[in-house]
């Protein structure tokens, strides 16, 4: 499997659009109920500009919402006449509803997800389900794909100026990389993002790592953690 063969498939890994949204939301630390949208489209856009740049095969969710995204900018852009101020609705409604309404299943989702199921009515504790090293307490959380380009963005910045990145043949394939990540992991079996990095010197070699990175966590040999104080990534091998 060459490099330029691969893509991969963000709703087999990780969540959708929504998800997207609430991540620029508290990344932006702005109110959920006063959405910033022309700040919010721009960044939601530029998301995608990378997801697709990285080969990353995008849901049609995410463009049906790039599309409400644009249709709600536009029409609060348009002109307030003041006889309809009082009975026209923000049309930011249309986004919050949704929104409001996801964040509360997905919280109950999380719940659940904490609890075994014994029987159809039954559920038991579970134990403590996120990794954490020998030497560091540091309280953690789950992370997904937005975060993970948040730190990929940053590693790209500093191999240096952009430039077109070529996968041809003579690249490593993803499937070679990931059994040197594997190798890797496997003598120590818990690793920062940025220490999968070491040692690549061109943006087109860091790609590959990062498409590599993916592919293993949709075949579910690594999990991903963030200590909530020092904003790290960390990579534990299953």
């Amino acid at each position: 499997m060459q490099s330029t063969d691969y893509a991969v498939r963000v709703e087999h890994i990780f969540e959708g659009p929504m998800d997207l949204l609430i991540h620029l939301i508290r990344k932006n630390e702005v109110d959920i109920y006063d959405i910033p949208v022309a700040l919010i489209t721009e960044q939601y856009l530029q998301y995608l500009d990378w997801m697709q740049t990285l080969n990353i095969d995008l849901a049609g969710d995410f463009i049906l919402m790039a599309a409400t995204l644009a249709q709600i900018k536009s029409r609060m852009l348009l002109p307030v006449h003041s006889q309809e101020t009082e009975t026209e609705e923000d049309p930011r409604l249309e986004l919050v509803r949704p929104l409001t309404e996801y964040l509360r299943i997905k919280e109950a989702a999380e719940m659940l997800s904490q609890r075994n199921l014994l029987g159809e009515h039954t559920f038991v504790r579970q134990p403590e389900a996120l990794p954490r090293t020998e030497v560091d307490e540091t309280p953690v959380v789950r992370i997904g794909l937005f975060e993970l380009i948040d730190a990929f963005r940053q590693i790209l910045d500093r191999v240096g100026p952009a430039h077109q990145v070529n996968l041809d043949a003579d690249t490593i394939s993803i499937k070679d990389r990931i059994a040197q990540l594997v190798d890797r992991l496997e003598q120590q079996p818990s690793l920062t993002f940025d220490e999968l990095f070491q040692g690549q010197g061109s943006r087109t070699e860091v790609i590959v790592t990062f498409l590599a990175i993916l592919e293993m966590a949709r075949l579910e040999l690594i999990d991903f953690v963030q200590h909530v104080e020092t904003g790290i990534i960390r990579i534990f091998y299953r």
